[in-house]
């Protein structure tokens, strides 16, 4: 008897991406791809996923929030003591993949990571709300805690340290992923998938259509 699993697929029936429907900049399709899934009302459209790798080549996957994007590549936050923040520092190879499922829709970046200045990291979070830098200081994020009790006990103490402004911690901060391919996915009938990929050439980009 079939799986379950096996039965699962679904059709595709989007308008085909063709490369004269594209922007020459990779970017500027992007922000048009972000602007469709916002005003599609997609929840957490700006949520990707972030693949780090060790070392010794042991892959990671987790979401996490685009928060800025600018001509030199998207940025996300977080602690640099985190798993993704060690592996970050040591292999700056990442990959990012923005899944708009709803809209039968990926964008996936290839490229490299590298931490932001200071001043960038420091201006971001005096947006964050309250419990937001609580959290960050009182999560060692990836270790090994005991039990739920002990972090919400840190994050009293970080409260009662500091009553007022909660400054910016050492190990937090931003990183830009400076890409250097950016596939745009969409989803088409019988599995005849578009995939068209920007890479970086020594003239700006180059675009390629990939076999699905």
């Amino acid at each position: 008897m079939k799986s379950t699993l096996a039965r699962m697929r679904r059709r595709y029936a989007s308008t085909r991406l063709l490369e004269a429907d594209v922007a020459d900049d990779p970017f500027v399709q992007f922000r048009h791809w972000l602007h469709d899934a916002v005003t599609a009302g997609l929840p957490e459209p700006n949520a990707m996923v972030l693949a780090t790798a060790s070392t010794d080549a042991v892959p990671s996957t987790r979401h996490v929030l685009l928060k800025e994007l600018d001509a030199e590549g998207f940025v996300f936050f977080t602690n640099h003591g985190s798993r993704k923040g060690a592996d970050m520092a040591q292999n700056t190879h990442v990959s990012l993949c923005f899944p708009w499922f709803a809209m039968e829709r990926q964008v996936v970046v290839g490229g490299t990571a590298a931490p932001l200045p200071l001043a960038d990291s420091e201006a971001y979070w005096r947006t964050r709300p309250r419990d937001s830098q609580i959290g960050a200081w009182a999560s060692a994020q990836s270790a090994v805690i005991s039990t739920r009790t002990d972090l919400e006990e840190a994050a009293k103490a970080v409260a009662r340290r500091f009553p007022d402004e909660i400054p910016l911690p050492a190990f937090w901060g931003g990183h830009r992923v400076k890409p250097h391919t950016i596939e745009f996915w969409q989803g088409g009938p019988g599995r005849l998938h578009d995939r068209l990929r920007y890479r970086r050439a020594d003239d700006g980009w180059a675009l390629d259509r990939l076999a699905p």
